[in-house]
Parts: C-alpha cells; structure tokens; sequence
C-alpha cells in the first residue's frame, strides 16, 4: 500500500508536548505507578451541578437537531447577559459566535484574518496552539520575547519594535498560559490602539479572564471590549466554567465580521454541540456564578500552596500569577534544561509537568510549567516528591 503524500501544513505542525507528557503519565500510570499530574490545564472540579443537570435534562431521548450556524440564540444572549453583568460591557448578542472550544474559535478567526504572508505578532512565551492554527492558514507568526519584566506579556513598547510593514495583526491572551500573568489593563489598550491605527486586527485570548484575581475593591478584571469594541475576543467554556471535554466556547467579533464567520463555521463545523449549548444557559444562574466563584477562590489558595512549597524547594517563580492556573518556574538553577528537568521528575519522581518548549523558544530551556488545575492533596505530593527530587540533584 503506498503512503499517502503528506501535506506541508500538517508536517509544519509540532507535537503539543503538555499532550505528550500526559501520554507518558498515563502509561506509567498502566504499568501500576502513582503519578501525579501537574501538566494539563483541566480543572478536577468538572461542570457546575445545575450544568451537569440540564445536560442529563437535555439528553433525555428527545431529537437533538442541528442549532444555528453561530449557536443557541437563548445562549449568545446569556453570554451577552454575562459581559453585561460582570464586565460592564454591553455586547449584542449578534456580534457573539458559539464555537466547538476555543480552539475551533481561533480557526474560525484565523480563517476569517489570516492570508499567507501575514505577519502576527505573539508573546513569546504563549499557548503554543495558538501560532500553530495561525501558521496553518500560511501566516508568519514572530515570536515577540517577554521577559520577567514585562510579566512574560507582550507591552506596547514590545509591539511597536516589531511591527514591519507586513505585519496584519496581534495576538495576546492575558492572563496567559502558561505564565498565568496578566497584561496590565493600560498597557492592553495601548497595545490594541497600536494594531489599530495601523488597520491591523487585535485578537485577545480571555480563555483565563474570570478566573484572574479581582482588585482591591473586589471588582472582576476589564475585558479588552471595554476599551477595544473591535478587538476580537476569544473565550471558552473550560476553564472557569470546568467544562473542558464538553468542546463549548465563544468568540465576540465585529459587526462586520459576523456574516464572514457564519459562512465558515456553516462550511467547516455546522454547529458547537447541541446539547452541550443547551446544558450551558446553567452556567449563567446565580447558583452556577457562586459555584464558579467559590472554585475561583479555591484555586488562588492552591496558588499560595504552590508558590509557598516551589520557593521552600528553591525552584524560583519570577513573576507569580494573578490568574489562570499556571507557575511558570525556573530551574536554571538545577542544572538541568527544562525539558531534562521533566522527563527525569516525570521517571524518577513520578510528577508529570510541562517543558517550555511547548510556549516558544525564548525561556523554553529554563523554564516549566506547572499546573494547579489538580486538587490540593495531589499539589502537596507532587511539591513532596519535586522537593527530595530537586535535593538529589545537589
């Protein structure tokens, strides 16, 4: 039989290693070992009850067509409700399209923007998903390096460097993965503003937002729609809601842009799943909000726990989180690069972690990623086994 011609575009695309090493902590795990799973981003608490509710209400036997191109409309209306309610900013609910995940958003959006050529400009480190959908519809993505002091973000002084003349757009997700650092609400704007009077498009990943840190007056962190109303917004079902095997997220777009990505999510997916947009109007109750909110608590004291035990262990954090469910630590310190670093604490100590090659190139040797989505008893014996790990090496 003879091999089929693989495409340049699929042979481009890299291994998402945070995949990878769970794929090797679950063999582990088949041969008998405890492992420890601090790699993947997925929340342990799972959907909100009333969701999981609705969702056994929803798959009762009835028929479940198709919904619309660009989701539920009861739904589009609840999320429009939810920026309203929580962010200050009202948003049609015309201008919201519900998607197969976030994933299947940034496609949507790569497809609408992106010609071959086009330069996009994005953070170095970053979710390594998203340069690797834009590169798939033939975009140049530079990878713009963010240290320590710009929070591992993207600053307006950072953009306005890299910006040539082919550049046609920037992308940024704050807060991040996987530093789990956010960009500044100023500094936000005045990056958009760049993009703008340059006619590029801004895409903001808030895949993270509501699960940010509030400020001092308990207020929730501003959407970019609060000072860019073009800018096109990425969010998901997943991580805040708990809803990550469910495939469900959003994205918010210019009035202009609406009938371009109905055209396409009718062409490339028909619609997010029904029933799953059916369940999630439970996620906009008041009693899913508080469920939410309690678990957003929960993860800032895990934050604490992890931040406390990786500096008892002397494995620094440069820039701790303000959101998210990530440390980005560093372990120069070891001797090791972070990519030795986590293979030998996934086989000799059983913690399964993330290198940062998966984020880039520019910390990707000095730094790791560790995920707190995992219950706290497990973050305890993962910090446990990383500390007589780290000690061996000295």
């Amino acid at each position: 039989m003879s091999t089929p011609r693989i495409s340049r575009r699929a042979r481009a695309v890299a291994p998402f290693y945070a995949m990878e090493f769970g794929k090797q902590a679950a063999a582990l795990r088949a041969r008998g070992h405890d492992v420890v799973r601090l790699s993947l981003g997925e929340p342990d608490f799972g959907a909100p009850p009333a969701v999981l509710s609705a969702m056994r209400e929803a798959m009762d036997g009835r028929p479940m067509a198709y919904t619309e191109a660009l989701g539920l409309p009861a739904l589009r209306r609840a999320i429009s409700g939810f920026y309203g309610g929580r962010h200050g900013v009202e948003v049609d609910p015309a201008r919201i399209v519900v998607t197969a995940g976030a994933s299947a958003a940034l496609v949507l959006t790569a497809a609408a923007l992106v010609d071959p050529g086009d330069e996009v400009l994005i953070g170095d480190p970053s979710y390594p998903c998203n340069r690797q959908i834009m590169e798939s519809f033939g975009a140049r993505v530079t990878l713009v390096p963010a240290t320590a002091g710009s929070r591992f973000q993207l600053d307006a002084a950072s953009v306005r460097a890299s910006w040539t003349e082919h550049t046609r757009g920037v992308m940024v997700a704050t807060p991040s993965n996987p530093t789990g650092t956010s960009v500044p609400a100023g500094e936000l704007a005045a990056i958009c503003d760049i993009a703008r009077e340059r006619d590029a498009w801004r895409l903001v990943d808030e895949i993270y937002l509501d699960l940010a840190d509030h400020d001092a007056a308990g207020r929730p962190p501003r959407s970019a729609l609060s000072t860019d109303p073009d800018a096109v917004v990425v969010n998901s079902f997943s991580k805040y809601f708990g809803m990550t095997g469910w495939r469900l997220g959003w994205c918010v777009v210019p009035e202009a842009l609406v009938p371009v990505m109905e055209r396409l999510a009718q062409n490339y997916f028909l619609c997010a799943s029904a029933p799953a947009q059916h369940a999630a109007l439970a996620c906009f109750t008041a009693e899913s909000l508080a469920v939410c909110e309690a678990r957003r608590a929960e993860f800032a004291q895990r934050r604490a726990l992890v931040l406390d035990g990786l500096a008892r262990i002397g494995l620094p954090v440069p820039v701790p989180p303000d959101g998210a469910f990530y440390v980005y630590f560093d372990v120069a310190g070891t001797g090791l690069t972070s990519w030795e670093f986590c293979e030998r604490a996934l086989q000799e100590a059983h913690v399964a972690l993330t290198p940062g090659r998966d984020f880039g190139v520019h910390s990707a040797q000095t730094h790791v990623r560790l995920s707190y989505a995992a219950s706290a008893d497990d973050l305890r014996e993962g910090l446990a086994r990383l500390g007589e790990f780290v000690a061996g090496l000295r």
